[in-house]
């Protein structure tokens, strides 16, 4: 037990390196410090859980998945998508196989399940979780484009077209129609 939990330790410090990892597209877009793939994966996992409750399926089921979507990038890296057409990474399944080699076999089971149901994208759930990807990713380059950052419209379109659950579109919508910073005034209105 003690050589699998030391594995479950060293799995917890890779994973970590997301932290680190930067997210490489908006580099592409001209963003000099743009966010992490945790931060990605943290915001997708939140979006996750609401479009599935709205759309009648697990919300924790796709929050989960959502988790996990992006940690084989600290092994193969975020490849942005220009990259992606001259690379060939080995599919996240596999990946993720080796990274829960070694582990107690329901904590890998666990994550690779996830990974597994994710990219299989045949559950509602993993449509929710997908859709919360892709909208996550919209929602980033309109805040990027609030900040001054004007080559983010291909992310959007790219976004938008992928969306493929009502609630992710009609959420897509919302998003575009309402400014990053219209929630606060509410608040500082005290309603």
């Amino acid at each position: 037990m003690t050589d699998e939990l030391a594995g479950v330790a060293g799995v917890l410090y890779e994973f970590g390196l997301l932290k680190r990892y930067k997210r490489t597209g908006w580099l592409v877009a001209g963003v000099r410090d743009p966010e992490s793939i945790a931060e990605h994966s943290f915001r997708t996992a939140v979006i996750a859980g609401v479009i599935a409750k709205l759309e009648g399926a697990n919300a924790e089921r796709a929050a989960f998945m959502s988790l996990f979507h992006d940690t084989q990038e600290t092994r193969i890296t975020d490849i942005p998508y220009i990259g992606k057409r001259y690379l060939k990474a080995a599919p996240n399944e596999e990946v993720t196989a080796d990274q829960m080699r070694g582990l107690p076999a329901p904590v890998a089971e666990m994550v690779r399940g996830a990974v597994g149901e994710y990219e299989e994208k045949t559950s509602l759930e993993a449509v929710c979780a997908r859709d919360a990807d892709k909208l996550e990713c919209l929602i980033q380059a309109v805040e990027y484009r609030e900040q001054g950052h004007q080559n983010v419209q291909p992310w959007i379109d790219s976004s938008l077209a992928a969306l493929r659950t009502p609630t992710g579109k009609r959420l897509a919508e919302e998003a575009l129609r309402t400014g990053t910073l219209d929630w606060i005034m509410p608040v500082l209105n005290g309603d």
